[in-house]
């Protein structure tokens, strides 16, 4: 229902599954095992799958660890947008890749949960689209040690809320890996 009256696809966004930033994850093999899922489901419905990468001073682009882990692997004929901030559209061509396909809803997974995760679904919301993050296709390191909660209890704290967002002529969703349906 996204705000686009033009823009009636589905795209798959897959955030940050780079090595560095999923190492300590939480339930990283299984995350990972279901966003491995999405891909593979995504790419057998013809569903657009757009990677993001992340760099900055302490996760600089060309590493070893900023590469995506080796577990995935996007395809030279699908989109890759590099980004420097939490949310993927700020300076980035996210918005022209997405146009470009007639996306109006967008399925979410990767990292990290509470930053990257959590400021796109909400730039992507409040841009018009229509957003489904997928439960148990996103995680978080432990941040314990600086205030933050256990990352199992982030994790719950984004699918419960999200569930809830609403805005005129836009939805938010969150569904298991095994409940996505992707098509045109």
């Amino acid at each position: 229902m996204a705000t686009f009256d033009d823009r009636q696809n589905t795209a798959l966004l897959v955030i940050d599954t780079q090595i560095d930033v999923v190492k300590d994850g939480y339930e990283r093999d299984a995350v990972l095992g279901n966003i491995r899922a999405l891909v593979d489901a995504a790419r057998s419905a013809g569903t657009p799958v757009i990677w993001v990468q992340h760099s900055d001073p302490e996760l600089k682009r060309g590493t070893p660890g900023w590469e995506i882990v080796p577990e995935l692997d996007p395809r030279e004929s699908e989109a890759l947008v590099h980004k420097n901030y939490g949310d993927s559209f700020e300076a980035t061509d996210l918005e022209a890749v997405l146009a470009a396909a007639e996306v109006g809803h967008l399925v979410v997974a990767g990292a990290e949960s509470d930053a990257c995760i959590r400021s796109t679904i909400h730039g992507a919301f409040t841009r018009g689209y229509d957003v489904t993050l997928v439960g148990d296709a996103h995680t978080a390191g432990d941040r314990s040690q600086w205030g933050a909660p256990p990352p199992e209890a982030v994790i719950a704290h984004m699918n419960l809320y999200w569930q809830f967002q609403s805005a005129p002529e836009r939805t938010a969703a969150v569904a298991k890996t095994g409940d996505v349906a992707f098509g045109r």
